[in-house]
């Protein structure tokens, strides 16, 4: 009796696919999950590079808007404290003008300060502004004692500017530029962040290219040059990904320029602007000192040759503005040249006059001309750095969800093309 045969072997699932590729309605299928999958591909990349980049731009907008925020509130608080020192050379009360200027300073460093404490990214910087906060007002009570020690006409009102001046520059100055340092740290991860997202342009690319693959072996399998659904996805991506990749390299493109441009000029003008308005304060120190006082001249002058380096930086960066305040600030020092050769000629009371005087061709007018002018060059390119940033990251947003929708869309639309073609094997 013959023995019967053996039952056939299970087709293992490795063999079965392969068998199923062997046939063109499993090719057709591998396909289509090719073309959906590189469609999908698309939309989520593009998604991803589109809204990480306009987060990347948001945060560096806010960053940068908070360290200006930060600057001008040493300027003010360094603005308030030359007031006040001027000031305290004419003797007796000082003139209202110079009371008004020196409180609308003071005024906006106690309002700004909760409003840049409010939006501090982390408990550290909020706390350090509060501490500033606390010896402002310290330093407000001591100016006020030296005022009424100065219309008395008592010497140990002098002492109290001193100590006014000296909790000024140990205990808030050097907080307010640590917290500064760190957001401007922050500012420049912003910047490096942007940049990231081109990175995953590659992936939209190999979507793109995987699509065409389809297209072109769909061609040559069924010799029909045009599948509608294909086409139609085909468009799509195209779309998604030209307008994807405009958003991101535009949108790096837009934070490299404000980098180098707006945003350098405005921090290195406004870092001129407190040197300044400090060696304001020092011009009078020397003064009131009475002889005495050289090692704040010596601090005038390192001050200045800082402030002059950085207003040549500001108008190396490309922005309008930086040669005339350098020329604004070298008229000051012509001035200040005369005041202190009236002092060092024993014309003591002249210099002092000079340097008190409000006249048009006065040191004090030459300086307000100066810190008006650095003031405004501040605003304008500040606001051109944020409005840029921000609109740089409206852009990337909108192409985010762009690619998004064109992408499933497509997916779609490929997904019906490719399934024409099955239809026709069963």
């Amino acid at each position: 009796m013959t023995a019967p045969a053996p039952a056939a072997a299970p087709a293992r699932p490795a063999g079965r696919f392969s068998a199923g590729l062997s046939s063109t309605p499993g090719r057709l299928a591998l396909a289509t999950a090719v073309a959906v999958a590189a469609c999908l591909l698309l939309a989520v990349t593009g998604f991803l590079a589109g809204s990480s980049q306009a987060n990347a731009l948001q945060d560096a907008q806010r960053d940068a808007a908070q360290l200006v925020g930060m600057q001008e509130l040493r300027n003010d608080l360094v603005s308030a404290d030359a007031t006040a020192t001027n000031a305290f050379l004419v003797g007796g009360l000082e003139p209202a003008d110079a009371r008004e200027r020196y409180e609308a300073s003071l005024s906006e460093a106690a309002r700004s300060l909760p409003e840049l404490a409010a939006t501090a990214r982390g408990t550290g910087e909020a706390d350090d502004l509060a501490t500033v906060s606390d010896s402002v007002q310290r330093y407000a009570g001591l100016v006020e004692s030296a005022r009424a020690n100065n219309r008395q006409g008592f010497p140990v009102g002098a002492a109290y500017l001193d100590q006014a001046s000296a909790a000024l520059r140990t205990e808030v100055l050097p907080t307010l530029d640590e917290v500064a340092v760190s957001t401007s740290e922050r500012v420049d991860a912003d910047m490096g962040a942007v940049s990231l997202a081109q990175l995953l342009l590659v992936l939209v690319l190999l979507a793109l290219v995987a699509l065409a693959v389809v297209q072109v072996w769909l061609a040559r399998r069924t010799h029909r040059v045009l599948n509608t659904g294909l086409a139609a996805a085909s468009v799509a991506l195209l779309v998604g990904g030209v307008v994807t990749a405009a958003a991101v390299l535009g949108g790096n493109g837009v934070a490299r320029s404000v980098a180098s441009g707006p945003y350098a000029a405005t921090v290195a003008t406004s870092q001129a602007l407190s040197l300044a308005t400090d060696a304001k304060s020092m011009e009078s120190f020397t003064l009131i000192k009475r002889g005495s006082g050289a090692e704040f001249e010596e601090s005038y002058q390192a001050s200045l040759a800082e402030a002059a380096d950085l207003l040549d930086s500001a108008a190396s960066a490309g922005e309008d503005g930086g040669s005339d305040l350098r020329g604004l600030l070298d008229a000051w020092d012509t001035e200040h040249g005369a005041i202190r050769e009236l002092d060092d000629a024993g014309r003591w009371d002249e210099a002092v006059e000079a340097a008190t005087s409000t006249a048009d061709d006065s040191a004090g007018a030459a300086f307000t001309a100066f810190s008006d002018a650095a003031h405004a060059d501040v605003e304008a390119t500040s606001t051109a750095a944020v409005d840029r940033l921000g609109s740089a990251a409206t852009t990337a947003r909108v192409a985010a969800w762009i690619a998004l929708v064109l992408g499933v869309a497509g997916a779609v639309a490929a997904a019906a093309g490719m399934n024409v073609r099955l239809k026709e094997y069963r």
